[in-house]
């Protein structure tokens, strides 16, 4: 059975893109835990962030900081925090945060909720930096 994040790059689940190539994928979160909090994702259904073969784990990151670059120039924020839990979907992603302080990367609490214009036109804003 596909996970969540691979319907969302086969378009079967809507969501905010950011930037996409032939090998990543990036969205904002629905469940963030700053405004901006956006994950990338391989298309490739592989599991953990750490299973990807060493050539693929550094395009992925290279391709989050073109992303993170953008998400700055667009949210104000100190710092583009990075996470990988992993738990919460069986599918390789990275957690990009804006960041001002060390408590706005906090899964424990709840997370924030935007209106779905405002989420649109934040990750428009982000795509047209990228």
């Amino acid at each position: 059975m596909p996970t969540i994040f691979s319907r969302i790059v086969r378009g079967e689940i809507p969501c905010y893109k950011v930037a996409e190539n032939d090998e990543f994928f990036a969205f904002l979160d629905i469940r963030p835990q700053a405004k901006g909090h956006t994950l990338v994702i391989p298309k490739e259904e592989i599991d953990y962030l750490f299973d990807l073969p060493p050539a693929q784990l550094g395009r992925i990151m290279e391709f989050a900081q073109h992303v993170a670059r953008a998400i700055r120039e667009v949210v104000p924020c100190e710092r583009i925090g990075v996470a990988v839990i992993g738990l919460e979907v069986p599918h390789a992603h990275i957690h990009l945060v804006p960041l001002n302080s060390m408590s706005d990367i906090s899964f424990a609490k709840a997370p924030l909720s935007f209106p779905p214009e405002e989420m649109q036109a934040l990750a428009a804003a982000i795509a047209a930096r990228i």
